[in-house]
């Protein structure tokens, strides 16, 4: 049987319990007969444009990476991979000669 994909990280891997529906990556519950508007993510860039899943975006200003002496240079291109509800660093995403990372939103323009 299929069941539709987490409303919050967009996991395939969902299982039910009883009425609800559980993801296994993010401990998400939720009952699929009433999806509220509350479980979507709104996540905007720079320029207040709503960010998804898959989205291309690029860096909006040079940034630092923590403990490291590298630097992101502005016009970097990115794949979101994840977009997450989390106070800093929403993005999970995947940066061109950089690899895989987080990010936070307001430093990214979609593409």
């Amino acid at each position: 049987m299929s069941y539709p994909p987490c409303p919050q990280c967009n996991s395939e891997y969902v299982y039910p319990e009883q009425n609800n529906l559980i993801c296994p990556e993010c401990a998400h519950e939720w009952n699929p007969d009433t999806v509220n508007e509350d479980d979507i993510i709104n996540v905007k860039d720079a320029n207040g444009t709503l960010l998804a899943d898959g989205d291309k975006v690029t860096v909006a200003k040079d940034l630092k990476i923590k403990g490291s002496s590298q630097v992101i240079k502005i016009g970097t291109k990115a794949l979101i991979r994840r977009v997450l509800d989390k106070k800093d660093h929403e993005l999970d995403c995947k940066l061109d000669g950089v690899g895989e990372m987080m990010v936070t939103a307001k430093f990214v323009k979609k593409a």
